[in-house]
């Protein structure tokens, strides 16, 4: 079955088509230029509405005196310092706009001189200028505004008081592990001190108990200092000692066993009854404890039968 083409379709196609042709042939004629084409509306006029800008200005003009005014129309104060002030004086709108500090400067100078002007004139009028010490003038921003601004503040103090206690406390932790390590090594140190003690009180090296009490403290390595503050003897230590006492007193220990010429000589120490367990024996003497054969064993139990 054949299905009918939808009209709304087809008509919008047919339109775009009829655009398109004469566009074409609108830029073929050239009517048209390259870019967006645009449709420009006529120029503006300007309308000078003298007497309705009159008919404002007496609106809204209210004819008041100066001192509720003050207003004061003057040019900035001359420059007096440096050579070319005089210059700048007759010129006051070389001022480049582009220049901030010359732009500010001259505001400066242009307020200046409507103070220098109107102070004189106040004086007269005899409008007090200068601000009484029991002032009150109410603030620009509401209590509600100013009470939001305090809790902001508030917070902002309290959260940089949590962050130095913070800060504080983790201090604190690292010392206290520090002094915790420190007390543990003493600890051990008191420990090894006192186990070294006891060794050389059970080998004999040394008499004094002095470890057994734990309030005194171990003497240092390196002071040489004893007890009641006298300086110990130079000399062995008490492990030196007692190695000398068994072992001997040092000399020469390589080669103490070599023979020289006088050793091989002398053989007065010589017994052959002591060299490596043989000597002269009397023949037909045996000793005592030898233990007699298998056959005489024998006849010795048949004669006791």
């Amino acid at each position: 079955m054949d299905t009918p083409p939808l009209s709304g379709l087809d008509s919008d196609s047919e339109d775009s088509l009829v655009t398109d042709k004469e566009l074409q042939n609108a830029f073929s004629r050239g009517l048209l230029k390259p870019g967006l084409n645009v449709v420009l509306e006529g120029p503006k006029k300007a309308a000078n509405d003298v007497n309705g800008l009159k008919q404002c200005l007496a609106e809204f003009k209210r004819d008041l005196e100066w001192v509720e005014r003050l207003d004061v129309t003057l040019s900035p104060v001359p420059e007096i310092s440096g050579p070319q002030s005089t210059a700048q004086n007759k010129d006051q709108k070389a001022v480049d706009p582009e220049d901030d500090f010359q732009r500010e400067m001259s505001f400066y100078r242009q307020a200046q001189a409507a103070v220098l002007a109107v102070l004189p004139r106040l004086h007269q009028l005899k409008v007090p200028t200068k601000r009484p010490t029991d002032y009150f003038a109410e603030m620009a921003k509401s209590d509600q505004q100013m009470q939001k601004i305090r809790q902001k503040l508030q917070a902002k103090q309290a959260a940089m008081e949590k962050s130095e206690k913070a800060k504080q406390l983790r201090a604190l932790r690292k010392y206290g592990k520090k002094v915790q390590t420190e007390v543990l090594q003493k600890r051990q140190r008191e420990k090894k001190h006192m186990m070294n003690a006891i060794k050389k009180y059970q080998k004999g090296i040394s008499d004094k108990l002095d470890f057994l009490e734990g309030d005194q403290k171990p003497v240092a390595r390196g002071s040489k200092e004893g007890p009641k503050g006298q300086q110990t003897k130079k000399g062995p230590n008490a492990k030196r000692r007692y190695k000398n006492q068994k072992f001997g007193f040092g000399g020469k220990k390589k080669g103490s066993k070599w023979n020289t010429r006088e050793s091989y000589d002398d053989v007065s120490s010589f017994r052959a009854k002591k060299a490596h367990g043989k000597g002269l024996r009397k023949p037909g003497k045996k000793g005592s404890n030898k233990r007699p054969g298998k056959r005489t064993r024998e006849k010795m139990k048949s004669r006791a039968r």
